[in-house]
């Protein structure tokens, strides 16, 4: 317990090398045979990827991010409600958990695997900003096959940097998650541009960049 507060505490400062699923992608990798297999990964502070990319995923990913502490219960008790109901019970995960999990976990569904990713979702979101949140979420992110960050996708599906994309652009790219290995900004489906819109629309009705102000108040 100790150990995982200071490795917390550490990745406040240091940007992480390598995260869990990092490992995971290469260990799948080696498993499979395939030794030329390398992550792809570019990091870049937040203040380098333009006003439009952070508002994005916090209009698609957690729109309550700069308002809850690492868990939105409005979100819980509507996944709880709609698999009352008969439905199939989607995913509530937040910024902070998805960061949690990315960086020091794994990927899975094991009550071992979630509730690691509790304890490590609080201790982020009491020891990191949640400037610092966003900022590795942006890079840490799984965002095609063995790529990995914003920056260094935007520039692969685009050429581009991220601050020199348009806003649609941005939505396209943040429109693949959760599957970015399934789909491709740059070979949008009706279905990328349709959730694009929305992310953009979304983006708007949250107050677009000036959201980012909110971010550092």
């Amino acid at each position: 317990m100790i150990m995982s507060v200071f490795w917390v505490l550490l990745y406040r400062f240091v940007d992480p090398p390598i995260t869990g699923v990092m490992a995971e992608r290469i260990i799948e990798a080696r498993r499979s045979g395939d030794k030329q297999f390398a992550i792809d990964q570019q990091w870049c502070a937040l203040d380098r990827v333009g006003p439009y990319l952070p508002v994005a995923i916090v209009a698609a990913e957690d729109q309550r991010f700069l308002d809850h502490s690492g868990f939105d219960t409005v979100e819980i008790e509507r996944a709880l409600a709609a698999r009352e109901e008969g439905g199939k019970l989607r995913g509530a995960s937040t910024i902070s958990q998805q960061v949690a999990k990315n960086v020091f976990l794994w990927s899975g569904r094991s009550y071992l695997r979630k509730a690691l990713e509790a304890w490590f979702t609080v201790l982020i979101e009491l020891i990191w900003s949640k400037e610092r949140i966003l900022e590795v979420y942006i890079n840490v992110a799984e965002t095609g096959e063995a790529l990995f960050g914003f920056c260094r996708a935007c520039e692969v599906r685009f050429g581009k940097d991220c601050e020199r994309l348009s806003p649609y652009q941005l939505a396209l790219m943040v429109a693949t998650l959760p599957n970015p290995r399934e789909r491709r900004a740059d070979r949008p489906t009706p279905y990328l541009h349709q959730r694009a819109s929305w992310i953009v629309q979304q983006s708007e009705q949250l107050g677009g960049p000036g959201l980012l102000q909110r971010l550092r108040d």
